[in-house]
């Protein structure tokens, strides 16, 4: 027997832990906290979420409860049994996206992650940043904030789960300097008296509006506005279904596996994403759409794909595409 399940043999009667607990929680929510990140929820009984979690909805149903967990064989019982709403995808989509954006990895791998999360990839929250791991613009990830935006698209628009933005990201704060407890890791110390000077550049200058941030980093944040604010509107990239065109690329002339496609779909839209990680090359590809998917949409011959995101219209006809995509270039085409 594991460490959890000894453990249920003294949840009868319930430990006085879990009231106190209990009571902190409920403490929280009558402030008008609405939500909770749960620090390595996978090192406390799950008994004691599925225990805790229906209490403090009653009290404020909405709430939201994030659990940061690592081991994926453990996945489905945190959020079946322990009712988490959401758990943090960092060693599936995370780790994979850092390598990629590092070109240490391929886009391929990606086909196993939703495969292996097949039934909870709505669970699982996306994310680039946050307090634990380093800044994007750090040396220790991708130096160049810009870098790494094929990969925010993909996090931002992966299945119908949330995407969570670390303060001071969309303007590329590089977490530099020797802080004190944290040292000089690439991360924003969150333990030392310290300042996040490429944040502070947007917010000290008026009312935010940024006077004080270099024109490259305001156009970082346009950016990253733009594409958050797409996200909201379109249907098809809140609650669509996703379909991987890779396995459809695998062994064409011109497949690269620092490419990446897929669709976005509901019964009234589909949106295509086309996405290069390559940092230093112009990438010719072929994009190829199932044919039974356009028989399902009553798309035949030639027609014109709208672009929405990073690109304009397109021709396509029987189901492909022909296009040359630019590095770092993410482009979201309108198919129906």
């Amino acid at each position: 027997m594991d460490y959890f399940g000894a453990q249920a043999q003294y949840f009868d009667p319930i430990p006085d832990t879990w009231y106190r607990m209990l009571e902190v929680l409920q403490f929280w929510v009558e402030k008008k906290v609405d939500g909770f990140r749960c620090d390595m929820a996978e090192m406390v009984p799950v008994e004691f979420w599925a225990w805790v979690i229906p209490q403090i909805k009653a009290i404020k149903p909405g709430v939201i409860f994030i659990a940061e967990i690592y081991n994926e064989q453990r996945y489905r019982g945190y959020i079946e049994q322990g009712q988490f709403d959401y758990l943090y995808d960092k060693v599936q989509l995370y780790d994979t996206l850092k390598k990629i954006v590092r070109q240490e990895g391929s886009t391929d791998w990606l086909t196993g992650i939703w495969q292996h999360l097949r039934g909870i990839n709505k669970f699982m929250l996306r994310f680039l940043e946050n307090h634990d791991e380093q800044r994007i613009a750090s040396p220790d990830f991708a130096t160049d904030p810009w870098h790494a935006l094929p990969a925010m698209v993909v996090s931002a628009t992966w299945h119908s789960g949330p995407v969570m933005l670390y303060f001071g990201q969309e303007v590329g704060e590089p977490g530099a300097g020797h802080s004190g407890f944290s040292a000089d890791d690439g991360r924003t110390t969150i333990f030392d008296y310290w300042g996040v000077p490429v944040h502070q550049q947007w917010y000290n200058h008026g009312a935010c509006d940024g006077g004080l941030l270099p024109e490259n980093r305001r156009h970082l944040r346009a950016y990253y506005q733009e594409l958050l604010q797409l996200c909201r509107k379109e249907k098809a990239i809140r609650e669509g279904r996703f379909y991987d065109l890779q396995p459809f690329h695998r062994g064409q002339q011109h497949y690269h596996d620092q490419v990446l496609s897929y669709l976005r779909f509901t019964g009234e839209e589909c949106l295509l994403f086309i996405i290069n990680f390559s940092v230093e090359s112009h990438q010719s590809c072929t994009i190829i759409i199932p044919e039974h998917l356009l028989v399902l949409w009553g798309l035949v011959g030639e027609f014109q794909l709208k672009g929405i995101f990073g690109t304009t219209d397109r021709p396509i006809y029987a189901g492909q595409l022909q296009l040359s995509l630019p590095p770092l270039a993410s482009f979201i085409l309108r198919v129906k």
